[in-house]
């Protein structure tokens, strides 16, 4: 920081400050469990030399220290968890609605809420990036940006499909009914990185914002939408006021998308070559939520269960985002093993 010109680009230099701060963060966090355990120790201590009330008092005390370090441990072990190279950064999080109609566009307007709450919860910021609606309720997509520490890193957890299955309240026969939403996860990668797009590749159309945001939003194209020839992929975005800005963060979610594309083929190699089956690909579900007859949230790749499915939409996500963590831990530290056999 104190290098000439550091502070020649406020961008740059934000950047470098918010990577410092979460290189930081976790030895900061180490250094006060060290001093804590110390201090309880010699709580401890003193608590065995003194049989009288007053070891009673200690022992409380040293209860009470337990029971504040918890967080912080838990909280040091998500550090050691999150080792990749974008988990401590914000993630972009899109939701389409699967087929079903109004069953599946509902269910995907849950999730919305879901991962709305979820970040709240963490006091990370939510932003909506574009937003479809449904034909009669809740919403064909939608994408959301979550901007906090180790936002994508415990968001990664979630990308594939989520099964719902409930007594349907659109239906006047009160049916059981099953449907399915896609949620995917990139990480919002920094400017710094970058990728080759063609402009030929692109198709750029504008439309009108179809959610809040004021007159200007709503009756001028400010809208835009960007679709990669080559690939498919398709990014909208309507929520800011200009069409120049809508663009900008529309390219700037497609060069996201083209980027963790090529991180996965190479992932797909690697798994070739070791003869490894890899992650669970898209379009597999990944975890269902029952309603009814009998209430259960299950991760199929974990095992992870829980009853608590009210809790779960209302966004009481860590344990399963942490299964799924140490499973992945757990893999890696086998193939290290497998590795130096």
């Amino acid at each position: 920081m104190g290098a000439p010109g550091f502070w020649d680009d406020a961008e740059a230099a934000a950047r470098t400050l918010k990577e410092l701060a979460g290189l930081e963060a976790p030895l900061t966090r180490l250094q006060s469990i060290e001093a804590r355990l110390a201090d309880l120790g010699a709580l401890l201590e003193l608590a065995a030399e003194d049989g009288g009330s007053g070891g009673d008092e200690l022992e409380a005390e040293a209860s009470a220290a337990v029971a504040s370090l918890r967080p912080d441990v838990r909280a040091l072990e998500m550090d050691i968890l999150l080792t990749g190279p974008y988990d401590r950064g914000d993630a972009i999080v899109a939701l389409h609605a699967g087929a079903g109609g109004t069953e599946s566009q509902d269910w995907a307007q849950m999730l919305l809420r879901m991962y709305t709450r979820w970040a709240e919860r963490h006091g990370f910021r939510v932003e909506l990036l574009d937003l479809l609606p449904g034909d009669e309720a809740g919403v064909k997509s939608a994408t959301l940006q979550i901007s906090g520490e180790n936002a994508y890193g415990y968001l990664r957890a979630d990308k594939g499909v989520h099964r719902l299955v409930r007594m349907s309240p659109f239906d006047a026969s009160g049916r059981r009914h099953t449907s399915f939403a896609s949620v995917d996860v990139l990480p919002d990668f920094p400017d710094t990185v970058e990728v080759e797009i063609r402009p030929e590749d692109l198709k750029i159309d504008t439309f009108r914002a179809s959610g809040a945001g004021g007159q200007h939003v709503n009756k001028t194209e400010s809208a835009v939408r960007i679709t990669h020839l080559p690939t498919g992929f398709v990014v909208a975005v309507q929520n800011e006021r200009s069409q120049h800005a809508n663009r900008e963060r529309a390219m700037h979610i497609l060069t996201a998308r083209l980027l963790e594309r090529k991180e996965q083929e190479h992932r797909n190699v690697v798994g070739e070559l070791r003869g490894d089956q890899g992650e669970i690909a898209w379009g597999n579900q990944i975890r269902s939520y029952v309603f009814q007859p009998y209430t259960m949230v299950k991760d199929h790749r974990t095992g992870y269960e829980t009853a608590q499915v009210d809790a779960v939409m209302d966004g009481d996500l860590d344990g399963l985002l942490r299964a799924y963590l140490d499973k992945q831990a757990e893999r890696r530290t086998v193939e290290a093993g497998g590795s130096g056999a």
